[in-house]
């Protein structure tokens, strides 16, 4: 969904013509702004004009599911179930917890999706699924990835290293099979050009379990795995690790308790056994959707 409406699209949004659209500029009645010749009108600032116009009871909006989505991580997992939240999860990558998140069939998302800018993640792709709805997206931390190698493999430094190999892919809503299939195309190589197992991975705990079975030689996966499964790895990236939570969901008493837990000494002390995560940005406020 665009940032900026143009003027057909808002008459179409608001059942009116086109010349009422230009009756309500020129009285000032509306949120615009004019650019290039063009006149255009903010999507966020026309959903708050629309709502401070409402009349009528204000009808309660009916209970999230207890449910974290989005992309698989190994330590909020553990969260998850050491908190007592009562939270349940379901993994599918960060592309499906968005789905969700938009469906209100789920109230946060684990996110760690790459943007154009280096250290741009999660927001702006989460805006164009949901404008400015009150989403706050909070980083949880920083995480290492590269390739996880099976027990006993050798000659895989770069990714370049991969032709004609066994691979543990992720499935395609997964955020990390988006950036692996564009390491692949840097290093001017495709799918075509390993030899990937036939089920992709749903989770980075099940891609580390495939390699430690001797099922694929490698995968791009997390380092925090290499540790508990025994496998090589070669670090490639940092990423940025965050959970978008609707903000009527954030004071609810669930969310509340898996909160305070990240904020406690059992969880740093989990992260630290793991290894390859930084949590000096825990708690970082990213977004915070201005819609209501």
């Amino acid at each position: 969904m665009p940032d900026y409406l143009t003027t057909r699209e808002l008459a179409q949004l608001l059942r009116i013509g086109e010349r009422k659209v230009y009756d309500l500029v020129a009285s000032g009645e509306i949120p615009h702004v004019r650019a290039v010749g063009k006149l255009l009108f903010p999507r966020a600032e026309i959903t708050a004009w629309l709502n401070a116009a409402r009349g009528g009871p204000v009808v309660a909006e009916p209970p999230l599911p207890l449910i974290v989505a989005g992309s698989h991580d190994p330590l909020l997992d553990w969260a998850l179930r050491e908190s007592g939240s009562g939270l349940a999860s379901y993994y599918d990558g960060s592309f499906d917890g968005l789905t969700r998140l938009a469906e209100r069939s789920a109230q946060a998302a684990g996110l760690h999706i790459r943007e154009e800018e280096e250290d741009d993640w999660n927001v702006n792709t989460l805006r164009a699924t949901l404008g400015e709805a009150p989403v706050v997206v909070v980083e949880i931390a920083r995480r290492q990835r590269g390739l996880l190698l099976a027990p006993g493999v050798s000659g895989i430094q770069t990714v370049a290293d991969l032709r004609g190999r066994r691979v543990v892919l992720r499935q395609d809503s997964a955020a990390s099979q988006r950036q692996f299939d564009d390491l692949l195309a840097e290093h001017g190589l495709s799918r075509r050009d390993i030899a990937p197992l036939d089920s992709p991975a749903r989770t980075e705990e099940a891609l580390a379990m495939a390699l430690h079975e001797g099922k694929a030689e490698a995968g791009f996966g997390l380092g925090a795995l290499a540790g508990l499964y025994g496998l090589g790895f070669v670090p490639l990236s940092q990423e940025r690790f965050d959970l978008a939570v609707w903000r009527r969901a954030w004071f609810d008493p669930p969310m509340r308790k898996l909160v305070d837990f990240l904020r406690s000494s059992a969880f740093a002390g989990r992260a630290a056994e793991l290894g390859g995560y930084d949590l000096s940005g825990l708690g970082r406020v990213h977004h915070n959707g201005a819609a209501g």
